[in-house]
């Protein structure tokens, strides 16, 4: 499988069936300074969100149109693309999973909200807050965990799908920190690859991984701090 890391929470992944986005917030992502996003979203024919926040959701509404992706997501947010114009959605729930030629996605808890101010200045509750988990035919298993903070129920999720890769928000105050997304990683999870993303692209956010990196240190898990827009095979 071949990852890229679109800074914050956005990926880009593929695999030799499927390219996949997750969160595909580029435009205005801070964090995204470099990515070019006619590339990074070249070829794309799936993209799952977490929720419904925008730096989140991000760019999905001109992607799907551009592409023609299908978008997953949770039952409230994509009925609410749907009505502005994207045309191919699945919708989904905690709990449910839903399978594509190539690979399965099951989407899990999150604790975390999921609403956005639209432009038409109202607040629109957007369903909940998810991780996904994608099992693929021929790679790895990876857990994306969106926005959330640590939960015990993470234990029934690695027994449920036991996920070689894992995706942890590490940025502190909207999501857990470093120190605890480690603790999460160490006691919940036997990941063989981690990720650490959702830090460095707002100022009100910690800036850096460190704390990821340093709670993750003397285990078996091996941590891969991406640059963003480079691509890295696992």
């Amino acid at each position: 499988m071949k990852i890229t890391w679109l800074g914050h929470s956005a990926f880009r992944l593929e695999t030799t069936k499927n390219t996949i986005l997750i969160d595909p917030f580029l435009n205005g992502n801070p964090g995204a300074k470099g990515v070019d996003i006619k590339e990074a979203t070249k070829g794309v024919d799936h993209i799952i969100l977490t929720h419904g926040h925008g730096d989140h959701v991000g760019d999905t509404i001109a992607l799907a149109k551009e592409t023609g992706a299908l978008v997953t997501g949770n039952a409230d947010l994509v009925s609410w693309l749907s009505s502005k114009g994207v045309a191919r959605v699945d919708p989904t729930n905690t709990g449910g999973t839903v399978s594509y030629d190539g690979f399965t996605v099951t989407y899990v808890n999150a604790l975390h909200s999921s609403a956005q101010l639209t432009e038409d200045g109202v607040s629109h509750s957007l369903g909940s807050a998810n991780g996904v988990v994608l099992h693929f035919d021929a790679d790895p298993t990876l857990y994306h965990m969106g926005d959330t903070d640590i939960f015990s129920d993470m234990a029934l999720i690695n027994e449920l799908h036991n996920p070689q890769i894992g995706i942890l928000p590490v940025g502190d105050r909207f999501t857990m920190g470093g120190a605890v997304a480690a603790l999460a990683a160490r006691r919940y999870f036997k990941f063989e690859h981690a990720i650490p993303c959702h830090y460095g692209s707002f100022p009100i956010i910690d800036q850096t991984p460190e704390k990821f990196v340093a709670g993750m240190e003397g285990g078996e898990t091996k941590v891969v701090v991406p640059t963003t827009n480079q691509q890295f095979t696992i």
